[in-house]
């Protein structure tokens, strides 16, 4: 009986499957659709969407994601449509997009690019926020020509709000209790647990990497609308701005609908035009980045694991697994044809052991003779700023949160919810330290010791590899370690990155690294070698690479469990699981923009 019911489910998740593969099949189909770019063509791009750095090699996520651009869509989509004549201009829509900061920046630089290529860019926004946070969707607007606001819509400009959520109160009423060290104050992500808000060193850092924040969002809007400083500030200060209040005060070129602006983008790129999304129009013009030296493009997304990288398609969050990236770097390092490795980072930190996996391939890649520039995306923190820290150069946004050059852990005492719920725990043991672990026995005095030992062992290491990597002195490192998160910005005065920028500069140093001409194009090539959809869909059917095939029961149950995972986290983040190994992690910011 339970082997007929296991071929009914493998049967029912093949079908379920193999339907999402085809529904992807159909709609890449009619996104890349056979076509010609317009001879006279305007640019369609949507940055009310979120924005991806890759697109994951899963059938379901993929699926689910198809409509989401990658950053590197983007910049190269505005790179070539720069040199295309038969691109004129570009339109895009904004409004309430949760963009990080880093992506903003990223996109407005790829937008002044294309503009000093005297093309034309346009935005149009229903609203900014709409009397919400339209802080960095407006950061955004301020790179196009002119900028165009519905009538009934808002400008929600009125600053920039970092905050933390703290468990302690939880923990308490709940009867739980923290047990955690960290290496050192300024490692916050332990607070998160062991406090009821900020403590000085918290609030210390968490008050520089705003100001920085600020004065970059100050000094982009100014900059895009002719405005001092000081006005700008001036005005953020009085913000928000309804409607005509808006334009009077020069945040906006004027009010008007979607189809009135349309006409007049029309009307601006002359007879003929045709309006063409950004997408569609990488899909048929091909992308930028295609001949040449071959470069090898790695993705590091997610918080770093042991074992392969994943994805999460209802969560939406993906994984670095150090099995997935390390191969990928050995790859590159056996193909003659690779010259070089770009190394584009977007991780909050995770297990040091997989961070020390991955580092030692970007010294291997060197050893090599092939040398490694890393991009850091939103954030490249802790495990993050790890994996990183040994590259060639080390390029990132003025906001991408970096550093936190530190270590933490310990368990969560559960004893409290145990008695409330009447359950009782009993052991036995054998050997000293066996109830090290155990969430229900707190440390004993040499335990304590062996495990503050532990955190002295991984401190050192980091802080380490940090000055032979960067070329630093310890003693420096040491002064802006301490577990502390800068800004790119700030990371570049500190030694802690070489430039600031995205894919455009990294790919100036990959050059300048192999000695290519910075005008002279370079090939490209993302590793390792995305499966096709049919391969990705037999792999989860059969069951991947190194893994069990024996029955497709256990992807249908895999698929149950992954389902559970959001809940499984938040439950896990409240210590009612017990602490992961994520001990070179960062706190989960929210900054509100």
């Amino acid at each position: 009986m339970r082997k007929l019911i296991g071929k009914i489910l493998a049967w029912i998740g093949g079908v379920v499957v193999l339907l999402f593969f085809l529904a992807f099949v159909m709609a890449t189909m009619v996104r890349s659709g056979a076509g010609k770019v317009p001879a006279n063509a305007i640019l369609e791009l949507n940055l009310e969407t979120a924005v991806t750095e890759d697109s994951p090699d899963d059938p379901l996520a993929r699926l689910s994601g198809q409509h989401t651009p990658s950053v590197r869509d983007i910049v190269e989509g505005l790179q070539k449509a720069g040199d295309d004549a038969r691109v004129k201009g570009l339109i895009a829509r904004l409004g309430t997009s949760t963009m990080a900061m880093a992506h903003v920046q990223e996109i407005r630089d790829a937008v002044a690019a294309f503009r000093a290529k005297k093309k034309f860019a346009v935005c149009f926004a229903e609203t900014f926020g709409e009397f919400g946070q339209g802080n960095g969707s407006y950061y955004l607007a301020t790179a196009f020509d002119e900028i165009w606001l519905q009538p009934s819509g808002d400008v929600g400009l009125h600053g920039l709000m970092m905050q933390a959520m703290f468990l302690r109160g939880t923990f308490d009423k709940l009867g739980v209790v923290p047990r955690f060290s960290q290496r050192y104050e300024y490692k916050n992500a332990m607070n998160v647990y062991t406090d009821k808000k900020m403590n000085d060193p918290f609030r210390e850092a968490m008050q520089k990497v705003l100001d920085s924040s600020y004065g970059q969002l100050v000094r982009g809007i100014a900059t895009g609308r002719k405005l001092s400083e000081e006005q700008v500030r001036a005005i953020i200060d009085k913000g928000p701005y309804y409607g005509k209040e808006a334009m009077d005060r020069k945040l906006v070129d004027g009010v008007a609908y979607r189809d009135e602006i349309y006409s007049k983008v029309k009307a601006k790129a002359g007879a003929g035009a045709a309006f063409l999304y950004l997408g569609k129009y990488l899909d048929r013009a091909g992308r930028p980045n295609q001949k040449g030296p071959r470069v090898a493009l790695i993705f590091g997304v997610g918080g770093v694991q042991r074992g392969k990288s994943s994805y999460d398609p209802l969560g939406g969050s993906a994984a670095m697994g150090s099995e997935t990236v390390a191969a990928a770097f050995r790859e590159a390092i056996q193909d003659k044809q690779v010259k070089a490795i770009l190394f584009r980072v977007d991780s909050p930190g995770g297990s040091y052991v997989a961070s020390d996996t991955i580092w030692r391939e970007t010294l291997n890649a060197k050893k090599a003779g092939k040398p490694v520039i890393v991009s850091m995306s939103t954030v490249a923190g802790s495990g993050g700023y790890f994996v990183a820290m040994s590259a060639d150069k080390i390029v990132a946004q003025p906001a991408t949160i970096t550093g936190s050059i530190g270590v933490l852990g310990g368990k969560m005492l559960t004893n409290g919810v145990w008695d409330k719920l009447g359950i009782g725990w009993d052991e036995v043991h054998r050997g000293e330290n066996a109830k090290l672990t155990s969430t229900v026995h707190d440390f004993s005095k040499e335990e304590w010791a062996r495990f503050e030992a532990w955190l002295d062992r991984v401190y050192t290491d980091f802080t380490g590899k940090v000055a032979e990597g960067r070329k630093l002195p310890k003693e420096k490192v040491l002064q802006v370690a301490k577990g502390r998160i800068w800004t790119g910005e700030d990371a570049r005065q500190l030694g802690l990155v070489d430039e600031v920028g995205g894919y455009p500069m990294a790919l100036k140093l990959v050059k300048d690294a192999i000695r290519v001409k910075e005008a002279d194009e370079v090939e490209l090539r993302v590793y390792p070698k995305k499966r096709t959809p049919l391969e990705a869909l037999m792999a989860r059917l059969q069951g991947d690479e190194g893994e069990s095939s024996d029955s497709a029961q256990a992807e249908v149950l895999a698929r149950a469990v992954e389902s559970m995972r959001p809940a499984l986290n938040a439950l896990r983040q409240m210590g009612v699981l017990g602490p992961g190994q994520d001990v070179l992690s960062m706190p989960s910011l929210n900054l509100i923009h």
